[in-house]
């Protein structure tokens, strides 16, 4: 226990000590990801909002879902993908960021920790438009404002705990078994269905919801929308929310060790 957390704090000390570079890289990754389009980086606001305009389309006036608890279908939906792309990118990105930036690592001494750290900050971007695209569909639907949508920022930060400790596990793994990516793919997949984002979970049988519930995502899911929608605040689940930070804390305390245990060796493994 006191090894990782001299890992987590060093690990943390590191990345403050490297905030610049940490944002200038990031900032160059958001860039790289739409050199040579026309567009450039105004897809960081297209993507999000062709996505949820398709999903209204289909949703609302092709299958004629109805309001849920009086709220539109489509706000429902948006504010539990919201908090799914921020994790399933950073994750996804940060599988292969060590190997990705290899030139850095053999090249230089370099504190290759920081690169699942650069593909969550730049996660943030398509992330933060989804929010405004959130905030003007609330404005459309005349639903109500709260001081309660400051909340997401708590919600945020669970988010950004969890995506990095699995990001440094994947990440450091996946310099020795390239497999790991593709594997991580299906698993994100597998956990867009089973967390629900599309579906209630009242649709499901009662006696497996606490099932559901052990999905640590599930938690930050419905967070946002007790954040935007429903204004319940965060600590009305005690119970469930010791239940995500002892599993996000062990994932960043395991990930850190794995990241370590396995750092050494990228130079000439790369």
């Amino acid at each position: 226990m006191k090894c990782g957390r001299r890992t987590v704090s060093k690990f943390l000390l590191q990345a403050i000590q490297n905030r610049d570079l940490i944002f200038s890289l990031a900032k160059r990754e958001i860039v790289q990801q739409y050199i040579g389009s026309f567009l450039g980086l105004m897809w960081t606001v297209i993507h999000p909002v062709v996505l949820v305009f398709v999903l209204c389309v289909v949703f609302q006036y092709v299958f004629n879902v109805q309001p849920k608890n009086d709220v539109p279908f489509i706000v429902w939906l948006a504010t539990g993908m919201a908090a799914w792309f921020v994790f399933a990118d950073s994750v996804n990105g940060s599988t292969s960021s060590v190997v990705s930036n290899s030139n850095l690592i053999k090249r230089t001494v370099f504190p290759a920790q920081v690169f699942p750290i650069v593909r969550i900050v730049a996660s943030m971007a398509t992330h933060f438009i989804f929010l405004v695209v959130i905030l003007a569909l609330l404005i459309y639907e005349r639903m109500t404002y709260s001081v309660y949508f400051l909340q997401f920022i708590y919600y945020l930060f669970c988010e950004v705990v969890l995506a990095l400790g699995v990001g440094w596990s994947v990440s450091a793994i996946h310099v020795y078994v390239r497999d790991t990516q593709p594997i991580v793919d299906v698993a994100l997949r597998m956990g867009f269905w089973v967390t629900p984002i599309f579906w209630d979970i009242d649709m499901s049988p009662p006696g497996i919801h606490w099932i559901l519930k052990l999905n640590p995502m599930f938690y930050i899911v419905q967070g946002y929308r007790e954040s935007f929608i429903y204004f319940t605040p965060f600590w009305s689940h005690p119970i469930q929310t010791l239940y995500f930070w002892c599993v996000s804390i062990t994932f960043f305390i395991t990930g850190a060790l794995i990241f370590k245990k396995l750092k050494p060796q990228f130079p000439d493994v790369l």
